[in-house]
């Protein structure tokens, strides 16, 4: 055996791999958007696996509550205030440094993903952000390139392959992003470390597949689970290609990626405050909302507005979704507080 090869022995002993499917590993090129929870667990194990060229995107720093469940990271990471996608970056080369691992701190938004996937054999979703998983499936799409979406919140999770072409893509699965608001985020339903292992584990190996040339063995189902209330679920989604009026794979409309759909900021001069606004408008639910943030503190809200305070930060939620955050003047850090807080 090629002595490159002998530290995949164990897994090119496994038929499905073999050494050709090794090399076909190490030939290989994916990105990975989001490189926090699902994330760290997703890049151990390619890294591990010896996937090639693995480009990290992030544009996210590590914090101590991150520890729980991120599981590249430790306590001196938080020390150096690095960001997530360096600080992968430094321990995956640690762990193979045969491999090119590519750290990228961006926010990826619709004018910057076709450079960051246009290379790739694979997508991957890291990420804990609609937004950004339905921007994805809009370039995957276009492109005509596999991706696995995979989520995590609470105890489940859920996940599912999307072969453009082949399978439903995300839109014809879930038409519409939940309205901010309208489901929990692990700032406000917390998460489980378990779930994000399990998922991310179904995700890998849905990507060992692709990758190795395996196509016919893809999970052409959505995965739901959830490991406190003991459940497991196939959903069968197959018969949803070509019978839904999906606007992405079906009329190729690129609506996240051409900006109609999707959140846009504005920095309030003078003010030290940022606004998150939602393309497309939607009606918020406060009492539902208030009852997700009441684990921060005293929420507020009337039919006008809802306000509340979180990481010496004040946010004040209008009904259509918009919000004005006060205490920053960094958009990239305001939609990061609204994408924990509020949601996505």
């Amino acid at each position: 055996m090629d002595e490159s090869l002998d530290r995949y022995s164990r897994q090119m002993r496994f038929p499905g791999v073999g050494e050709q499917g090794q090399r076909r590993l190490l030939e290989s090129h994916v990105t990975l958007c989001g490189c926090g929870a699902l994330g760290t667990v997703l890049a151990n194990s390619l890294v591990r696996g010896g996937v090639g060229h693995l480009r990290l995107v992030d544009r996210d720093f590590i914090e101590t509550n991150n520890l729980q469940r991120q599981v590249l990271f430790d306590e001196h990471d938080v020390a150096e205030n690095l960001p997530k996608a360096e600080a992968a970056a430094r321990k995956l080369g640690a762990i193979n440094s045969s491999v090119y691992v590519e750290p990228v701190v961006t926010d990826i938004d619709r004018t910057n993903i076709l450079d960051l996937v246009r290379d790739a054999d694979l997508i991957l979703d890291g990420t804990d952000n609609f937004e950004i998983r339905y921007l994805i499936n809009d370039i995957a799409v276009k492109l005509g390139k596999p991706w696995v979406y995979g989520g995590c919140i609470g105890s489940h999770g859920q996940t599912m392959t999307i072969l453009p072409g082949e399978t439903p893509c995300l839109r014809c699965v879930f038409e519409a992003a939940p309205a901010p608001g309208e489901a929990g985020t692990c700032e406000t339903a917390g998460v489980l470390a378990p779930i994000v292992n399990i998922v991310a584990s179904f995700q890998v190996a849905e990507a060992f597949k692709v990758l190795t040339g395996h196509r016919q063995l893809i999970n052409r189902e959505l995965i739901y689970i959830d490991v406190w209330e003991n459940i497991q679920r196939r959903i069968k989604i197959a018969p949803l290609l070509g019978k839904v009026d999906c606007p992405c794979c079906q009329h190729r409309r690129f609506e996240w990626l051409e900006g109609e759909q999707g959140s846009h900021t504005t920095s309030l001069c003078g003010r030290n405050a940022v606004q998150v606004a939602q393309r497309t408008a939607s009606r918020l639910n406060f009492e539902e909302l208030a009852h997700h943030l009441e684990i921060l503190g005293e929420v507020s809200y009337n039919r006008f507005l809802l306000k509340f305070d979180a990481e010496g930060y004040q946010f004040t939620v209008f009904p259509d979704g918009r919000a004005i955050i006060k205490g920053t003047s960094d958009v990239d850090k305001a939609r990061t507080l609204y994408a924990k807080y509020i949601g996505h």
